[in-house]
């Protein structure tokens, strides 16, 4: 009897443009014969390959590939289906036009390899600059806004529901959102990011009321819920286009409290100092979809912590006094979440 070869997945070689062709004839999206490509990066994302394919006469698209690694941090392992747990998403919002009009159209599944080929919507770059000049403009708050509104009234169907589970990427987000920060020994060299940090951490870690809080608001973010998240809801996920902002990038989807998402938008309008019009916009609209308050809070607490002292660091500015303002603000948002933003 024969022996049956394992199946190998073609790892896309993001230095490589002929690997790219060669990868991108054998899925029959360009000729064989055809002219040479060009390859650039698209984006400063920590998850995943995603190159932008520059056709030799014209026209450009992304191709996304989530390898079994962070690939920012290629010691740190990632569930490898989660770029197709994302092409499910792109799959549940066309219920809903609006809610896929404002995302990349999905143009390619390559199930068998975890790659996906999206329409190229981000030419004008992310909106990565607010955590240096604190510019949200309203206009496209409202629309991040009322994207989320519409998300949550997205019903997946019982037969669909598994795959937002998505449980391998919750607990990697769960672990270095809720518990690696505030691990004193996780081995993390706070000072060489920011001189000081490591003993601002160590006041938080310390802290038991902090850690109980933020542990229990873990364990809510691992249970399953009924409403479709997005997961990444911060500046790197939204896109500036002619058109208005879109968003990507929702391969930490699933079904849970729809604060979290809430949360995390807050979180980051913090963290950028943004204008407090633009803070007291997400409460407004949270508390017009009945959303708890408290958990909204909750939620940008942590996020706040862990975008200080953990492994996704932010490209920030902020001296020392900044970072523990915002340690301190992350503190009483989740030890004290009814006090909200003021």
């Amino acid at each position: 009897m024969g022996s049956t070869v394992p199946f190998k997945p073609w790892l896309l070689d993001a230095s490589s443009a002929p690997d790219i062709q060669r990868y991108l004839v054998s899925q029959q999206i360009i000729e064989a014969e055809g002219p040479p490509i060009a390859i650039a990066r698209a984006g400063d994302g920590n998850m995943n390959l995603a190159l932008r394919v520059t056709r030799a006469g014209g026209g450009t698209f992304i191709l996304k590939q989530g390898r079994p690694w962070v690939e920012k941090y290629a010691h740190i392992p990632a569930p490898f289906e989660r770029t197709l747990v994302e092409a499910a998403f792109y799959a549940a919002v066309q219920i809903d036009p609006l809610i896929a009009n404002r995302m990349p159209a999905l143009l390619h599944v390559d199930a068998a390899n975890h790659v996906l080929l999206l329409e190229d919507v981000g030419g004008a770059g992310d909106f990565t600059p607010i955590y240096a000049d604190a510019s949200m403009p309203i206009p496209a708050l409202a629309e991040l806004l009322d994207w989320l509104e519409r998300l949550a009234r997205v019903q997946v169907p019982a037969d669909r529901r598994a795959s937002f589970a998505n449980r391998a990427m919750r607990a990697l987000n769960n672990e270095h959102m809720f518990r690696f920060p505030l691990d004193a020994a996780n081995g993390l060299d706070l000072d060489a990011i920011t001189p000081g940090l490591s003993a601002a951490a160590r006041e938080l870690s310390g802290d038991p009321v902090y850690r109980a809080a933020v542990e229990a608001l873990g364990r809510r973010h691992l249970a399953d819920g009924d409403t479709l998240v997005h997961g990444d809801y911060f500046p790197g996920s939204w896109l500036k286009t002619d058109e208005g902002v879109r968003v990507i990038d929702p391969e930490f989807c699933f079904l849970g409290d729809p604060e979290f998402d809430c949360g995390i938008l807050a979180a980051h309008l913090t963290i950028a100092h943004a204008d407090p019009a633009a803070l007291e916009m997400v409460s407004a609209a949270a508390a017009a979809r009945r959303l708890d308050a408290t958990l909204v809070a909750g939620y940008a607490g942590v996020e706040i912590m862990r975008r200080l002292i953990g492994v996704a660091q932010l490209p920030l500015t902020h001296g020392l006094d900044r970072k523990r303002a915002l340690l301190h603000r992350s503190r009483r948002l989740v030890v004290e979440p009814h006090k909200g933003f003021a």
